[in-house]
């Protein structure tokens, strides 16, 4: 599009452009987000960067909207705390239920941060968190893999919030349905775009 105007601009110059405007526009798509649902789904996968393993935490609600992902060295408590610490305070509140797989780290982070909520513990319960784990492998592959922790860290965030703003929710499946629903997201997109 610049070459059709007569404008010669680079590939760094856009991969500049994208790291000085994409988490203004990222925050104000989070901004227009609506409330959470009050069933929260985690899970974490493995990601290596560099040969080593870094843990991708991730936390989704019931309508799949992933609601924060943070990039850990471990699989422990401390770093399940850390997610729910979180998620708590940029959401403003506490759940009605967690929905985990077995790792018993969410579990023992539960009972010292939120000790009324309920926790069920189940393998096949924790779908929805695992299906969200799939655009980012997707997007792994085209990028042929990360080079630092930092650059993964602001990639996931980026991607979720224009992702959750742009996938269509299960419970809205029929053709004007989704023709409304990608208005309204070219909407937010446009409005959160021209904040810059």
């Amino acid at each position: 599009m610049f070459l059709e105007r007569g404008i010669d601009v680079s590939y760094e110059t856009i991969r500049r452009w994208v790291v000085k405007f994409d988490p203004s526009i990222a925050s104000g798509l989070r901004r227009r987000q609506l409330q959470p649902g009050d069933i929260w789904h985690f899970d974490e996968v493995v990601v290596k960067i560099k040969g080593r393993k870094f843990w991708l935490w991730r936390a989704v609600d019931q309508n799949g909207i992933v609601l924060d992902e943070i990039l850990q060295r471990r699989r422990d408590k401390t770093a399940a705390k850390r997610l729910l610490y979180r998620l708590m305070k940029r959401h403003g509140f506490v759940p009605k239920r967690f929905v985990t797989d077995k790792l018993r780290s969410y579990g023992a982070a539960k009972r010292e941060i939120a000790p009324g909520v309920e926790h069920r513990s189940h393998k096949g319960l924790n779908n929805r968190a695992e299906n969200s784990h799939l655009p980012f492998r997707k997007r792994e592959r085209a990028m042929q893999g990360y080079r630092s922790p930092g650059n993964l860290q602001r990639f996931v965030s980026i991607h979720s919030a224009i992702r959750n703003c742009f996938s269509v929710p299960a419970r809205r499946r029929s053709a004007l349905t989704i023709r409304y629903h990608r208005l309204e997201a070219f909407d937010a997109w446009n409005a959160s775009a021209s904040v810059i």
